[in-house]
């Protein structure tokens, strides 16, 4: 009898893990190779479903599936596109079949499923599948250790975070979250082969996800990512399985039985694999009111329906490329990534677009989580070996006064990074500060996403501008922010970790991106307008003070000037549409208060000289500068 002997002093082995929306596949190292190891379905490819039954049973992978058209709102496919989003963001979709649970149901605001007897949340679900893997795992390597987590170049904080803590509920402890298209260029073992540019085309279960990968001596340097939320394989499956429901006798809109939209996405979904092979297809199916119907689809057919889906495909990437300032004849290689791509026009489509045939040495559906496997091995041995430098896909910053931007982290900056910037007070004796930490393109904060508001307090009250505020990001290796602020005069000091209760999804990014291209010369104007009336808000009350102080040393005329000048730019700040226009104003006020400021110097000097102590000398000054001091500042003096 032969017995498997295991060292029980073995150090535990790292693990790489594909979290992905309709398979999930977990991985390691062997003899230096990637191996995909076999789940407790006995295939390397786990379904991402989910069951859980009526007496508190969980029943996950191919079992599960048998779910899917007995107990369809009972049984979760696809949690991966819930993930990190709240129950807002989810779209109004004819087909899904799931009850969500209540904003005042759920925990914050993330996706819940409601079963009625309980509700779970798209991280627990992941949870459950990630599970399975570490199970499958544990019986073949019987100690396992740290774990890399893939997730979509696009996912922002929520939706990373989110991964991190399903990991955690599986009792994984997660190393690193690496970005899919790195993981696919690890896997394809490019850093020991050549350099040069490569496309990393990303067409998964839910999501699209375009790299653009620079590769320089071992170094991984992503160039720029793009994508869509709404093209995957399962955005194909809906639209065979709408046709399916038409043909069948089912209405167009809802509600139609869970049951019978569950069974027309399984049909959908096998016929897409057929079409692969097969030219045609024909398969029975049941017809509304009893009866069979021999339904038939051709693969032109079903190539004329994703045509849409690819076209947007098409144009993320020419945007990716334009990101990252590279031309289709300096690219070196296409990798193909995820199940959808191995479909006969996705394949053709990807040719066409970079006039070469893609990469296929390795199969689509295990190259993420092979490159996982890499990765955890290095960094589970400490190997400096590759080096991999992902990007921010948007512009990381915090609202002005006035309701502009400043951005600290921009776009497409090589993550992990950090930044700083610094701010100063609006108003005499203000005690605190209001941060508000925003994401994207737009130059106004209204017109961007909210990541997180905190406040800074406890600041000694100084006139206007005296206080200093330092703001710095820091963006780790996971692409998680954190967030400090400190008043340097008194170090007074407050840090967040910004960990925003829903998501951003990758079709919301592109939204964003081209939202800001669009409305790029009216979002400009517009913030030098917000700007403008904030600049002259302030000389205005710089203005208002020193009239009340040192209105005295103004001859009849000269009052007469200043208050027509303030009435002007106080209607100016209140009317105006335009910058020019309140700039008009402020250049107004300066021209006619300059040799005004320079008396109050004057007289401020002289009264300190008088016997005034430092600390007051400093604040009489401060004040005394009033109207030039905020007019230097803005003629950037």
């Amino acid at each position: 009898m032969l017995l498997d002997i295991f060292d029980p002093k073995a150090p535990p082995k790292a693990i790489g893990i594909d979290l992905g929306t309709t398979h999930s596949i977990v991985a390691h190292i062997v003899d230096d190779k990637p191996t995909a190891m076999i789940n407790c379905d006995g295939t390397a490819l786990l379904p991402s479903v989910v069951h859980f039954g009526r007496q508190g049973e969980i029943v996950v992978g191919q079992s599960a599936k048998s779910y899917l058209t007995r107990e369809p709102q009972r049984t979760i496919q696809s949690a991966k596109r819930f993930v990190g989003r709240s129950t807002a963001d989810v779209e109004n979709d004819a087909l899904s079949v799931y009850q969500l649970a209540s904003a005042e149901e759920g925990t914050a605001k993330e996706v819940r499923f409601d079963f009625g007897d309980r509700s779970v949340s798209a991280v627990e679900v992941s949870a459950e599948i990630l599970k399975s893997l570490k199970q499958s795992a544990s019986d073949q390597l019987m100690s396992v250790g740290g774990a890399v987590i893939t997730v979509p170049a696009y996912f922002d904080d929520a939706q990373r975070q989110a991964t991190r803590d399903a990991g955690r509920l599986a009792g994984l402890d997660v190393i690193r979250l690496l970005n899919e298209p790195t993981a696919a260029a690890l896997a394809y073992g490019l850093a020991h082969k050549q350099n040069g540019t490569f496309v990393v085309y990303d067409l998964g279960g839910g999501t699209f996800d375009v790299t653009v990968l620079l590769l320089d001596d071992g170094v991984f340097q992503v160039k720029s990512t793009g994508g869509d939320s709404a093209l995957g394989g399962d955005d194909m499956d809906r639209l065979i399985a709408e046709d399916m429901l038409v043909q069948m006798g089912f209405a167009p809109h809802p509600p139609r039985p869970p049951e019978i939209v569950s069974l027309a996405l399984v049909a959908a979904r096998a016929a897409k694999h057929a079409l692969s092979e097969a030219p045609q297809l024909v398969v029975e199916l049941p017809k509304k009111g009893g009866g069979q119907l021999e339904y038939s689809v051709s693969r032109e057919q079903f190539d004329g329906w994703i045509a849409p889906l690819l076209a947007r495909a098409k144009k993320a990437c020419r945007r990716a490329l334009r990101d990252a300032e590279t031309d289709i004849a300096d690219i070196d290689g296409v990798i193909l990534v995820g199940g959808s791509t191995r479909v006969l026009k996705v394949r053709s489509h990807v040719a066409e677009i970079f006039g070469t045939e893609p990469l296929s040495g390795v199969d689509p559906d295990l190259v993420v989580a092979y490159g996982a496997a890499i990765q955890a091995e290095m960094l589970s041995q400490a190997s400096d070996e590759v080096l991999l430098l992902d990007v921010l896909p948007l512009s990381l910053g915090i609202e002005t006064m006035g309701g502009g931007i400043d951005k600290i982290l921009p776009r497409n900056t090589s993550i992990p990074c950090g930044a700083k910037s610094q701010f100063t007070t609006y108003a005499d004796n203000q005690t605190g500060f209001e941060i508000h930490v925003v994401q994207g393109e737009r130059e106004l904060a209204e017109d961007c996403r909210s990541l997180a508001k905190f406040s800074l307090q406890g600041i000694p009250p100084m006139p206007a501008g005296m206080a200093r505020l330092e703001v710095e990001f820091h963006v780790d290796q996971d692409s998680l922010l954190s967030v400090s602020a400190k008043e340097v005069t008194t170090g007074t000091e407050q840090s967040v970790e910004v960990r925003p209760s829903y998501g951003l999804d990758d079709e919301q990014v592109e939204e964003m991106l081209l939202a800001a291209f669009d409305h790029g010369e009216d979002d400009f104007e517009r913030r030098r307008l917000a700007d403008a009336r904030v600049e002259a808000s302030r000389i205005l009350l710089a203005t208002q003070k020193a009239l009340e102080a040192d209105a005295d040393l103004l001859d009849e005329s000269e009052g007469a000037k200043v208050e027509a000048a303030v009435i002007a730019l106080d209607e100016a700040i209140q009317s105006s549409q335009k910058a020019s226009t309140v700039q008009f104003a402020i250049d107004e006020v300066d021209a006619v208060t300059h040799e005004w400021a320079g008396r109050r110097m004057n007289r401020a000097v002289q009264s300190a000289i008088g016997g005034t102590r430092v600390g007051e000398l400093e604040a009489t000054v401060s004040q005394a500068r009033g109207v030039e001091a905020h007019l230097k500042d803005h003629r950037g003096e």
